[in-house]
């Protein structure tokens, strides 16, 4: 195995550890049942986990442009290991806010945000898609097996001891292999692959974020992002509620294995199948895929109706977290790729709060989901006319308008 693929596995394994935050809805029931909290005081750790995530991205993004890849990974990594077991020793909501929420969730952001730009900076630029899907598709699949193996520690040692022993294996695993994510040297060349045939739509400038956001295409792709994004992410969080409301399926965890699953290939397939045929085609099959399942929705009632609602809202929604940073690094460039997807990743912050909180505040009101996948499919279809327009930047017009280094 060539050091390119063994960067690769390493982004992936540390990704597959870094999932911890999918298993919190396991944790969150047993601070519920064992611990006595009130389920708003539960999910807040998880809620706040997400936007430190997102910020931790932004941060840690530009920081490793800098500083390198190696000590962003390795700390981030030690973040959530640390936040993990201090978190074994949190009394209350607050001090589970602070270790979880702020320090679990900054680190995983600053570890996720320099995997994806290492790897693809050892391979050929036509295998964005594939690096981006498999690196992406590490931390898709975690829950699948996170989530039992939460619940069978809480079950046999308790939620204390579960944090530990979670905050232990990521310290004794993912961070030895952050000490391996390192920039190609010097002069590196990565294989070109046979019959490939060169094509225009990289960027031969590499934007800084300040330049990358002067241009119409980042604010395409930021609603694009954040409107697709809150559609997927309003379903993964509501999927069980969702199966219960309306097909009264009481015990509804094969269908959150079963859009895990359809998540990790969305990401892993759609990504190699955008360096096939393009990203933007790639990802205008993924928000048709999603916009159908939501003009369908309504109408699921049974086992089958939500394994096939759960496979097409996980290929759809997995798409967009592969096609999304290779389209970055193709029209932005490879060399601040890490600053320029942090502050494109923002928009998936925004999602996170956009799609959930529509969905509570309206199955609140009217007692079902209904319209918020009708909003949610008004939604995707305005991400459809963003990613439809959006095609590579003009390089030399912004030279001549000065928006632009001229060398």
């Amino acid at each position: 195995m060539n050091r390119a693929f063994k960067i690769l596995l390493a982004g992936v394994c540390i990704n597959l550890c870094l999932g911890v935050l999918y298993a919190w809805s396991v944790i969150s029931k047993s601070l519920v049942s064992e611990l006595g909290w009130s389920a708003t005081a539960a999910g807040m750790p998880y809620t706040i986990a997400v936007v430190t995530f997102s910020l931790g991205m932004l941060i840690a993004g530009g920081l490793q442009d800098k500083m390198g890849p190696r000590v962003m990974a390795v700390s981030g990594a030690g973040m959530v290991g640390l936040g993990l077991l201090a978190s074994s020793f949190a009394t209350s909501p607050v001090m589970l806010l602070l270790t979880f929420g702020l320090l679990v969730g900054t680190g995983i952001g600053f570890t996720y945000s320099c995997l994806s730009p290492t790897a693809m900076k050892w391979f050929h630029p036509s295998k964005k898609g594939m690096v981006n899907g498999l690196i992406a598709g590490g931390f898709g699949i975690a829950p699948l097996y996170l989530a039992p193996l939460s619940s069978s520690l809480i079950a046999s040692v308790g939620i204390n001891q579960t944090f530990l022993i979670l905050g232990a294996g990521v310290l004794l695993i993912a961070v030895p292999l952050a000490f391996t994510i390192v920039v190609p040297e010097a002069g590196y060349k990565p294989e070109t692959p046979a019959g490939y045939k060169e094509s225009a739509k990289s960027s031969a400038y590499n934007f800084t974020w300040r330049e990358m956001i002067k241009t119409r295409q980042f604010y395409m792709m930021f609603v694009a992002f954040a409107f697709a994004s809150s559609a997927g992410l309003m379903l993964i969080g509501n999927f069980a509620a969702i199966a219960g409301n309306q097909g009264g399926i009481t015990n509804a965890a094969f269908l959150v294995s079963v859009l895990a699953i359809a998540n990790t290939f969305g990401r892993i397939l759609m990504g190699m199948l955008s360096d096939k045929i393009g990203r933007t085609q790639t990802l205008l099959l993924a928000i048709a895929l999603q916009t159908l399942n939501m003009i369908l929705f309504a109408q699921y009632t049974s086992e089958m109706h939500f394994i096939f609602g759960a496979v097409l809202a996980g290929l759809g929604y997995g798409a967009l977290l592969s096609v999304f940073p290779s389209m970055t690094a193709d029209f932005f460039g490879i060399k601040n790729y890490g600053s320029n997807f942090g502050v494109l990743y923002m928009a998936w912050g925004m999602s996170g709060f956009m799609g959930p909180v529509m969905a509570g505040y309206l199955v609140g009101v009217y007692g079902n989901y209904n319209y918020a996948y009708i909003i949610s499919a008004v939604m995707l279809g305005v991400a459809a006319v963003m990613a439809f327009m959006t095609k590579p930047v003009d390089i030399e017009a912004m030279k001549q308008k000065g928006q632009l280094a001229a060398a």
